[in-house]
């Protein structure tokens, strides 16, 4: 795999992604938007921001593991966020995020507020792409 993952000199720098993913070779896996449900179709974490912001970390882990790669393959996030969160609950993102990237290149990341996601009592989602050697 080759993906570089940076800031340019040229561009804004911003806490907690990169600006650029350069990918030269690799397997490419796209990961579905991943919410707040357990293995059993569960809801975790109803009305926890944080404990739902951890699930879907946990699921997007588990669909690159299962496509043969780490969170450290992922090079591109997306995430959305129902406008309802606070500022306050919103820190418990950057918290689980930095458990799971590497904070010195992190992927690039986009986060959207959103009046709503489609099933009531989610308040997070996020997909994901990673590169993989293959």
């Amino acid at each position: 795999m080759t993906v570089k993952l940076y800031t340019p000199e040229t561009m804004p720098r911003r806490g907690g992604y990169s600006q650029v993913a350069e990918v030269t070779k690799g397997k490419l896996v796209l990961i579905a938007g991943q919410v707040p449900h357990d293995v059993n179709d569960k809801l975790v974490g109803e009305g926890n921001f944080a404990a739902q912001v951890e699930q879907v970390f946990k699921n997007a882990d588990a669909a690159v593991r299962a496509a043969g790669g780490t969170f450290a393959n992922i090079v591109k996030i997306n995430n959305y966020c129902v406008a309802t969160v606070t500022p306050e609950e919103r820190t418990a993102f950057q918290k689980v995020r930095d458990r799971y990237v590497n904070t010195a290149a992190p992927p690039v990341s986009t986060f959207i507020f959103v009046p709503r996601l489609v099933q009531p009592g989610w308040l997070f989602e996020m997909d994901a792409m990673a590169v993989i050697d293959g």
